[in-house]
């Protein structure tokens, strides 16, 4: 399969289709461009989407070219947000970075990406500069982006800094003179606003692909690590094997498809499976990504000794639930315990379990955490 047709394959939209066709045929060796966002200290497993979508490119020749967000973390990126983000110190977003460029090779050749923080450049600008750029589009076409948009509705505050995020982003395609940028559905109009302004620079407008988010442990909304469903690529292997056996079953498939880097033919063998061996597969493919078979098979040595051992059911009742949501409340709302009494004797009396962890207070509950109490009861918390 060529290049293009692995693109077409996984991506929910490319700008322009047949011209990035044509400049793969034809051989021209490409800058791919992906922006990170350090206002977190790690990266999850739905970065693997992208990331793996880079490393296809790598593999074919083509240099990534990372832009790590240091400058404007520091604005606050409203991205896919119904909020203002707040904004980080220089010294948070220095640590956080450190630890993406620690992650992101875990897939990525090093001696072919490029790695920059867009400081380089948009710190440098002057007042002036600031100022040309903004005059390269109408604040009309800033505001239709979908949140900024759902925002103006709602009669929800935007900050005049915020208008500056899609700019910037844009600018960094001009300055590392991006021929084709990726991201997720999310990013669909700062990828675009992006090509506006190369052009308006005077570049040759970059190619753009977008693709699938990847939903979290509670099977609703994006993983991010701000909601708590998230799988870290660099937690410990038994953390990465035990949260992805808590996803839920429908879920499976497209994790597989997305981030389990599987061939094709092993991905037909993985359909053909009872759904709780898929999702093994898939939770023993995870690990083996990361850290290696060995890794994997203790992970799933150590899930069975702690789960299968106590005959935990192929499926789990599901229950909704806004979070933050501490044991307690979660057992009682969903009626696991009568009382709030009843909880706290049944945790005092060692009965109650959180992902087969003895649970000993009061502890919250994330997005995809499987509480059991006693033998026979077992229920797994999703976001409402």
């Amino acid at each position: 399969m060529s290049l293009f047709d692995e693109l077409r394959a996984r991506a929910v939209e490319i700008h322009v289709e047949e011209h990035l066709r044509a400049r793969l045929e034809r051989g021209d060796r490409l800058r791919v461009k992906l922006g990170l966002d350090p206002t977190a200290p790690d990266i999850h497993v739905g970065h693997l989407v992208v990331l793996d979508v880079l490393r296809l490119f790598q593999d074919h020749g083509h240099t990534v070219v990372l832009i790590v967000g240091d400058y404007t973390a520091l604005i606050g990126d409203p991205s896919g947000r119904s909020e203002t983000r707040p904004m980080l110190t220089r010294e948070q977003v220095d640590a956080n970075a450190r630890t993406y460029f620690e992650q992101v090779f875990r897939v990525l050749d090093r001696e072919r990406t490029e790695i920059h923080g867009n400081s380089e450049w948009l710190a440098e600008m002057a007042a002036a500069d600031i100022l040309r750029l903004l005059a390269k589009a109408t604040l009309q076409q800033v505001l239709q982006r979908e949140d900024f948009a759902e925002r103006m509705r709602a009669g929800i505050a935007i900050g005049a800094h915020e208008i500056l995020y899609p700019f910037n982003q844009a600018y960094d395609s001009v300055a590392v003179r991006a021929d084709v940028e990726i991201g997720g559905t999310d990013q669909l109009f700062n990828l675009l606003f992006g090509r506006e302004i190369q052009k308006a620079y005077g570049q040759e407008p970059q190619d753009i692909a977008v693709f699938p988010l990847l939903e979290g442990r509670d099977g609703e909304q994006k993983m991010s690590k701000s909601l708590g469903n998230y799988i870290g690529v660099s937690e410990p292997p038994e953390e990465i094997y035990g949260k992805t056996m808590s996803i839920p079953d429908r879920l499976t498939e497209k994790y597989l498809r997305l981030i389990s880097g599987l061939h094709s033919d092993d991905l037909e063998i993985a359909w053909n499976l009872h759904p709780r061996d898929a999702k093994s597969l898939l939770a023993w493919q995870l690990v083996n990504r990361l850290y290696g078979p060995k890794a994997a098979d203790d992970a799933e040595a150590d899930f069975h000794l702690k789960f299968r051992a106590h005959e935990q059911p192929a499926e789990i009742e599901e229950f909704q639930t806004g979070f933050p949501i501490r044991l307690i409340e979660a057992m009682v709302h969903s009626g696991l315990a009568k009382s709030n009494s009843e909880a706290r004797r049944l945790i005092e009396q060692r009965g109650v379990k959180i992902n087969a962890a003895v649970a000993t207070g009061d502890d919250p509950i994330r997005p995809g955490d499987v509480i059991q109490v006693g033998k026979r009861r077992w229920t797994r918390f999703v976001l409402k």
